[in-house]
């Protein structure tokens, strides 16, 4: 062991003995320190343990949106691929609407009951059924409106045997082409938080009386509606039709009330009618895979058109008679040939005008699965002064099978059904085939009441409009939700006599074959 070793360890223990003796003497103002830092240390840990539960509650909390930043218009698109403008705040919107129901078709057999019959024969022919362009949208959030211009019509859009357009006075030519739809519709009150959801429609409009009438033209199951839906119309309701009325629903019923006047295009020089109709439907059953539908309506017409004729020879603007007269008519559910054998002729005469009419209907309908049908029933009554009523009625019964699984759906909007949708579009890369729908109708209707080859005219309510019953089967082909092809084969037949002593028979049968190509969003 060295001596500064020594030295060093002498040094270090006396050095510790000094500590000793000084901590010993001070030990009471440590303990004092010691003390007072403990204190500091409570103090501050109580100080944390308060930031810790602020900060734990604020975390607590959902944390504050900030202001979403204002967006301008945007591109819309439906379910349907209508494409549309809409304002950022979604008051606004406007999107183009179209339709295009292009036909070909011709008559395979037409055999009169007599050389009597008119007409001799029925064309084949290529129709533009509909060819409809317009907008549709909303504003103020509450209010929606469309405007739809139609460039087609039954004769491409030109009516021969009602130039005046309609107003009740016969259905079988069609109308001009021009205005299908001008409206708004008033929704401020169509909503869940209403006791009662109420709209309001305004305007030019396809007025929804009966279902077929209430089921859109690009989802009906054949390529026309049956002619005892379409005599139904005449009375005051029907597409183009000037109308305002009043509508509720939900899930389940519908109903609706409306006042209406004459079809646009009409002729303004001639007094013009006014009817009104009711609709009510319920859906009975209603799940995924099944619905049952009923439903019944009523229209009145409470005041014909008035015709005003002048006699040969007389000043430009003479009036010579004033009639309040009714025509009921239809082609034979095909709408090549503008040529009609179902048909009243003008009912009312200067001496027994037409002060009236009523139309009730009754419909069903309903589905399971992949299977659906569909009827109606109609009841027509023609009022004339100082004869007794005319009565009429018809009715038809449809039925589908969607070969490739889908089904119609209810659209409680409408209080009617939808068409197909594919569940997988035609395409052939992908091997899909769209969706293929087998269907069949039968229809009737008689516009035929005490009859009498003999009658003296105005002197009895004898009308010879015929006897129709046709059958149509068809199949169709929906591409992709947006195109469908329609194939239709019809067979007919009228009974008919001409009002003559003799009376021979001038009514006829027919087949018929027809396919659409349709178009539409």
């Amino acid at each position: 062991m060295s001596v500064n070793y020594r030295l060093f360890c002498g040094a270090a223990a006396c050095a510790l003995a000094v500590g000793c003796v000084a901590s010993r003497a001070q030990t009471p103002q440590v303990n004092a320190a010691i003390q007072q830092l403990q204190q500091q240390i409570e103090q501050m840990q109580q100080q944390l343990q308060s930031l810790q539960t602020q900060v734990t509650a604020q975390a607590q909390q959902p944390p504050a949106s900030a202001p979403a930043p204002a967006s301008g218009p945007h591109v819309t698109q439906s379910g349907g691929n209508r494409f549309g403008l809409e304002s950022g705040d979604g008051q606004y919107s406007i999107a183009l609407t179209g339709r295009l129901h292009f036909d070909v078709g011709g008559y395979t057999n037409y055999h009169q009951d007599s050389h009597a019959t008119a007409p001799s024969d029925l064309n084949a022919g290529i129709n533009a059924r509909r060819a409809r362009l317009g907008v549709i949208g909303k504003f103020a959030g509450d209010w929606n409106y469309a405007f739809v211009y139609d460039l087609g019509g039954s004769s491409d859009g030109f009516d021969v045997t009602n130039p005046s357009g309609g107003g009740g006075l016969g259905v079988s030519g069609g109308f001009l082409a021009g205005i299908e739809n001008a409206y708004v519709t008033y929704n401020g009150l169509n909503n869940p938080k209403s006791a009662v959801p109420l709209a309001f429609d305004f305007g030019y409009q396809d007025t929804p009386f009966t279902l077929d009438e209430a089921t859109s033209s690009n989802d009906i199951m054949f390529m026309e509606r049956a002619s005892s839906q379409v005599v139904a119309t005449a009375f005051g309701s029907g597409d183009n039709r000037s109308a305002f009325g009043v509508r509720s629903n939900d899930a389940r019923y519908w109903a609706g009330v409306y006042v209406t006047g004459p079809t646009s295009g009409s002729a303004h020089n001639v007094g013009e009618p006014l009817a009104m109709f009711g609709r009510f439907t319920y859906q009975a059953l209603q799940a995924p895979d099944y619905s049952l539908h009923f439903g019944v309506d009523l229209e009145g017409l409470l005041k014909p058109a008035n015709v005003t004729t002048t006699a040969a020879g007389a000043a430009p603007g003479t009036i010579s008679a004033s009639l309040r007269t009714l025509s009921l008519s239809d082609r034979p559910e095909l709408r090549i040939d503008p040529s009609t054998l179902l048909a009243t002729g003008t009912i009312g005469t200067a001496a027994n005008p037409v002060t009236g009419g009523s139309v009730f209907g009754a419909e069903t309908a309903g589905g399971y699965q992949n299977l659906f049908f569909q009827s109606e029933g109609f009841n027509y009554r023609v009022t004339r002064a100082g004869l007794p009523d005319n009565t009429f009625w018809g009715g038809y019964l449809e039925g589908s099978w969607t070969i490739t699984g889908e089904h119609r759906t209810y659209n409680p909007g409408s209080g009617a059904y939808t068409g197909i949708n594919p569940a997988h579009p035609l395409s052939i890369s992908a091997g899909t085939w769209g969706a293929l729908e087998l269907a069949a109708r039968a229809s009737y209707i008689s516009l035929s009441d005490n009859f009498n080859p003999i009658a003296v005219a105005g002197k009895s309510n004898s009308v010879e409009g015929g006897r129709q019953t046709i059958y149509t089967m068809g199949l169709n082909w929906y591409l992709n939700p947006n195109m469908r092809l329609m194939f239709d084969w019809l067979h007919g037949t009228v009974k008919k006599q001409a009002a003559t002593p003799i009376a021979p028979q001038t009514g006829a049968n027919f087949d018929a074959v027809a396919m659409r190509a349709q178009v539409a969003f």
